[in-house]
């Protein structure tokens, strides 16, 4: 079933039918919703790995010698984690869950975000970054910009053109500290 919905995510995004993934899957509706009542639920199943491996990615940034370009290695890493199955990752990390939303989803989201702030606080000590940025709205403007880039697939490196202007605010920070 995980394979299925993978590839249909993969080809229609969030306009992939679920019952279309259960007969691609072999199995009835019952069953792929048995196992996956919401949306939220398959979809934490299917990039459950990626976001551990993301998140693993993060913690070892955490050493590297320079704290801005750790940031930035990490943020692209997002970005590119965000524009699988057709922008319904960017689409669904986009912004924090509300209070009700499917809470394996939910602690995927708090994951990414807790590591998200330590790379960001670091970047900040280091001056490289204003301390004004939140991780929730670096990360917003991340996952726009994934999906931005998945709705334009002929341009690619619009993705890299709209992060290097996430990259302009650490010259800016830079200039501000000297």
């Amino acid at each position: 079933m995980l394979r299925a919905a993978r590839a249909a995510f993969a080809e229609h995004g969030a306009q992939a039918s679920l019952n279309k993934i259960a007969q691609s899957a072999g199995v009835g509706p019952g069953t792929l919703y048995r196992h996956f009542p919401t949306l939220g639920a398959l979809l934490v199943a299917i990039i459950g790995d990626d976001v551990a491996a993301l998140c693993e990615k993060g913690r070892d940034l955490l050493d590297h010698v320079s704290p801005a370009e750790a940031l930035r290695t990490w943020l692209r890493a997002v970005a590119e984690h965000a524009t699988v199955m057709r922008g319904l990752v960017a689409a669904r990390m986009a912004v924090p869950p509300a209070p009700d939303a499917d809470a394996a989803l939910a602690a995927c989201h708090e994951r990414i975000r807790a590591t998200g702030a330590a790379l960001l606080e670091r970047a900040q000590r280091d001056g490289a970054v204003p301390g004004d940025i939140e991780i929730a709205d670096l990360l917003t403007l991340v996952n726009a910009i994934a999906w931005v880039s998945e709705q334009a697939p002929c341009d690619e490196y619009l993705l890299d053109r709209l992060l290097a202007l996430v990259r302009g605010m650490e010259s800016q920070a830079q200039e501000e500290k000297t």
